[in-house]
């Protein structure tokens, strides 16, 4: 897969775009003045893999906290800003690696003009974040209603006033709880510039409806090579939009690390317990960092047949089983030793 050449900016020590490995991100849903929780739970996000952490600064006590936050933070940190152009300025002061704002609601061209020149003197770069929910009037009059159209053109907009005083330092998201309507916006501003686009599919609802939906949204841009960073957007822990998201990355082909685990549906030739055994495999393999794709399939017709091209598998029989490498059957077992011998040979790769 060809993906599409951005510009590249750095948040902290992580480059995004310029052909940059995707990033993953992820929000704390912590109140910003608790240190010590905010600490633990970014701690909790680097562990699981994501590497930018975006905070909510709503008020100077957030942003004061946010500064004693980022100077013992593992992660680099975006702070999330709204209306109060001067929480961005105190942000970029304590530390902030990006700032996200929505210019258009921070007030007039001198406020916007006084947070680029408080980021461009750090070299903060700033996320523009166009939100389907929140589009300005005159957009909402003109359209009717949120369109990918009415997204882009808020963007290009907020983009021109940044680089009205000679700000360059930027990346676009234009979210939406609509999977069309948020694609075709990425697709049409992808068109048309070169900036890096930070993607997510906004409100997505529980883990459950929340993965399927930005897998959908997600999925779609990075198959067509557009996307610099992401964040999986789910009402539940944090940690589960990092694990959601690198799941998602791994099935766009664009993330090698950790083990890829293919298995089939089961039908009335499965004569063994393939749901349990597939639950358990994910579970033992689960920290396992090999890049090796990993099959458990319920019957010899799915098993070194049509999973030939993994590394290694299992298949199921009558109470019983194979252990296969690459298509090539090692050795028959009884059911119950299938999974320890799966994971005696994944150990010894």
């Amino acid at each position: 897969m060809e993906r599409k050449r951005t510009k590249r900016i750095m948040v902290g020590s992580v480059p995004v775009g310029g052909g940059a490995p995707v990033s993953i991100q992820s929000m704390l849903n912590t109140r910003t003045t608790d240190v010590e929780g905010s600490l633990a739970q970014i701690r909790a996000l680097a562990a699981a893999g994501c590497e930018i952490a975006r905070l909510a600064v709503p008020d100077m006590a957030a942003a004061e906290a946010f500064g004693t936050i980022c100077a013992a933070s593992p992660l680099p940190l975006v702070a999330d800003i709204h209306f109060d152009y001067r929480l961005a300025i105190r942000a970029a002061e304590n530390g902030a690696a990006k700032i996200r704002i929505n210019p258009g609601n921070i007030g007039g061209e001198d406020r916007v003009r006084a947070v680029v020149e408080a980021c461009g003197a750090r070299n903060i770069p700033i996320r523009i974040g166009v939100n389907g929910g929140s589009l300005e009037p005159r957009l909402l009059e003109k359209y009717g209603r949120p369109t990918p159209e009415a997204l882009v053109e808020s963007a290009f907009g907020h983009i021109a006033l940044l680089e009205k005083y000679d700000f360059h330092d930027i990346c676009v998201s234009m979210k939406s709880s609509s999977v069309p309507l948020m694609i075709e916006a990425y697709r049409l501003f992808s068109e048309r510039s070169d900036y890096p686009l930070h993607i997510g599919v906004t409100e997505t609802g529980t883990e459950r409806m929340g993965t399927i939906k930005s897998a959908m949204g997600i999925g779609a841009l990075l198959c067509q090579g557009i996307g610099d960073t992401m964040r999986v957007s789910l009402t539940a822990d944090p940690v589960r939009e990092v694990l959601a998201a690198k799941d998602i990355l791994k099935a766009a082909g664009l993330r090698r690390t950790g083990v890829n685990i293919i298995a089939c549906p089961t039908c009335g030739r499965t004569r063994i317990d393939l749901i349990r055994l597939a639950n358990e495999v994910e579970q033992a393999l689960a920290d396992c960092e090999k890049p090796i794709t990993v099959a458990v399939m319920g019957c010899v017709v799915n098993g070194p047949g049509e999973a030939r091209e993994a590394d290694v598998g299992v298949a199921g029989g009558d109470g019983c089983g194979i252990l296969f490498v690459k298509g090539k059957q090692l050795k028959k077992l009884p059911y119950d030793e299938l999974l320890p011998a799966l994971l005696e040979y994944i150990e010894q790769l």
